[in-house]
């Protein structure tokens, strides 16, 4: 094994990854199996490079400031050869023979070839710039965000030029051949960050990933059997049923049949084709966005099956058993993951589970954008079976409420949780292309975690207030059913349109409809939105969740807790999934998030979180 050149802790010139640009860094770690130094930027950033990418300080030549060449004013104020003394000039009075001319020319050249990836250090000011931090703190420039890959090569030469005082010591036609020259080093490919082992372990390590494999679905058995209950009340506890009468063949088949019908939807050549987001190694998948459709195309099936007097209420009668089939398959989902990620190639790999242990891996997901061909499977799981399951189960419990109760229409309880519940899904698949952007998506790999939360605990979770409601109907007033549609509806839009600006403010900056919005720039070119909704909590896309949550489980009244244990966990998940934001942000954009933060105190709840 190549021995290491840099100790850790050592202060080094680091080049930024896409350009020509070398800053003072600090290393931090070496990974020894992929061979990248993990250093760190003064604004707090970490990144990491390859040993080709990392030189020494003493390898940096200071100019001197007292020079009479300085002033920009003079690069090209005439023809003649610069006054400043450069370090291979001779002493006046000291005439060169030609062949040292030659040889000096050549050296020259030579220096300057070696040297102009290797900039000098930024001078004092520049320091703002160099930590990623700009003069002004906020700006409505949109433009200004798009910073290295649509700069053009021209533009690019000339910021390098003038911000470090670089120019040549020949006449004009030497400086347009240097000119062509360091536009060849411009046009370099980005550099392919290969992820390093994962260091920060999440989900309380090995041991609570461990825990939860087991506590997640013991606790979806625990709430359906809960709500078969007369009584479910926290302190009656459920008998447990009969091993034998949990699992089904034919209840299997059609689950089975429900994915397969769902992966065919996703297969058809109907929707558009759009980009993800860059991958670590630069690269962008393509995704067809057509989940509308394959739900516009499942209630059409579902409308034929109810023409035919097909029993929906078929999944009540057997509600366990669809949920302990679905997590078997979800189980075995997992395992070939794994499997099939030992083989995956080392810039596939989530960043969050590389940990090399095998049970936080299996758990978080070791592969990011698992696929077979052009199936992806992460994302089509994301969406499609679980989230159109909801709706479909949701449909089979007022069926159900009407049947054993003997009523001529659903409740208005059952109509509520299900008009809001239908809302929210067709909201997230007329917006599917939004999801390319979250951090399931861009981080997180596709493991136990995801496999059982988009199989299992979406659809059989999520649909509990209905579930709840065909065992323990409960009547309300309009004006109360009114009051409650008000707070969906707030919810609702705070969700939406604070998702909407998070959206497109990262997919095209510069579009006009965004000039009236405030944002800081960070180090990486991409800004942090302090106007609109993210400048009112860090997380308004969060709060809104939450209030429709609320609303959901209101319909269900209060004489028990049962149902309004989605709106609890979905509190706990989002202020945990917050934390994990503030952890991965304050890391990548380093100085500029603590001004965020500043900027933006409150993080989901105003005045309270």
């Amino acid at each position: 094994m190549p021995s290491r050149k840099f100790a850790d802790g050592e202060v080094v010139m680091g080049r930024w990854p896409g350009s020509v640009l070398y800053y003072e860094v600090q290393v931090t770690s070496y990974d020894d199996v992929a061979h990248l130094y993990t250093v760190k930027y003064k604004d707090g950033t970490e990144l990491a490079l390859k040993e080709s990418d990392i030189r020494s300080q003493s390898s940096f030549k200071h100019r001197k400031s007292q020079s009479s060449s300085s002033s920009p004013s003079r690069r090209s104020s005439s023809r003649s050869r610069s006054r400043s003394r450069s370090p291979g000039r001779p002493a006046k009075g000291r005439r060169r023979s030609a062949s040292q001319s030659r040889e000096h020319k050549d050296d020259k050249k030579k220096t300057f070839q070696e040297t102009s990836l290797a900039l000098v250090k930024p001078s004092e000011n520049n320091t703002k710039r160099y930590n990623g931090e700009p003069e002004t703190t906020e700006k409505n420039d949109t433009s200004c965000i798009i910073l290295e890959q649509k700069l053009k090569p021209d533009l690019e030469i000339k910021r390098v030029l003038e911000q470090y005082s670089l120019r040549s010591r020949k006449d004009d036609k030497k400086t347009e051949e240097i000119f062509s020259e360091k536009k060849t080093f411009v046009a370099v490919k980005p550099i392919e960050k290969v992820p390093s082992k994962t260091k920060e372990l999440e989900f309380g390590g090995r041991i609570g990933t461990f825990l939860l494999i087991f506590l997640l679905p013991a606790t979806v058995f625990y709430l359906l059997l809960m709500c078969k209950q007369d009584d479910p009340s926290l302190l009656n506890f459920p008998p447990l049923p009969a091993l034998e009468s949990l699992w089904e063949w034919r209840v299997f088949g059609v689950f089975l049949l429900w994915f397969s019908l769902q992966a065919v939807f996703y297969l058809l050549p109907i929707g558009k084709v759009v980009e993800g987001l860059p991958l670590s190694n630069g690269r962008k998948l393509q995704y067809r966005i057509n989940g509308f459709y394959a739900f516009i195309l499942t209630a059409a099936a579902i409308g034929v099956l109810l023409y035919f007097q097909f029993e929906l209420h078929y999944l009540y009668d057997h509600f366990m058993q669809f949920a302990v089939s679905a997590a078997a398959f979800s189980l075995a989902l997992s395992i070939y993951l794994y499997v099939r990620s030992l083989k995956a190639p080392e810039e596939e790999l989530a960043p969050g589970g590389n940990s090399g242990y095998f049970i936080y891996d299996f758990f978080t997901g070791h592969e990011l954008n698992p696929r077979i061909g052009s199936f992806d499977l992460k994302y089509f799981c994301e969406l499609r079976p679980g989230l159109i399951g909801w709706v479909v189960i949701n449909l089979a419990m007022l069926l159900a409420e009407m049947k054993i109760h003997n009523l001529s229409m659903p409740s208005l309880s059952m109509i509520l949780v299900n008009s809001f519940q239908l809302l929210y899904v067709v909201d997230a698949l007329w917006n599917e292309e939004a999801i390319l952007t979250t951090m399931d998506i861009t981080h997180d790999g596709f493991g136990f975690m995801l496999a059982f939360g988009d199989l299992v605990w979406v659809p059989f979770v999520y649909s509990l207030q209905a579930f709840y409601l065909v065992g323990h109907p409960i009547t309300i007033t309009w004006p109360v059913a009114a009051a409650i549609t008000v707070l969906n509806c707030v919810g609702y839009y705070i969700f939406r349109s604070a998702n909407s600006q998070k959206n497109n403010f990262r997919r095209n900056p510069a579009d006009p409809k965004l000039a009236n919005l405030k944002f800081i720039p960070t180090a990486t070119g991409k800004g942090l939105l302090v106007t609109g909704w993210w400048g009112f909590v860090r997380h308004p896309n969060y709060l809104g969740d939450i209030i429709m949550a609320l609303a959901w489980s209101l319909p269900c009244g209060f004489n028990h807790i049962l149902p309004y244990f989605y709106v609890i966990y979905f509190i706990c998940l989002l202020v945990h999934r917050e934390a994990r934001d503030e952890h991965h942000c304050k890391q990548k954009y380093g100085l500029a998030w603590e001004r965020y933060c500043q900027r933006v105190p409150y993080r989901i709840f105003p005045y309270i979180y």
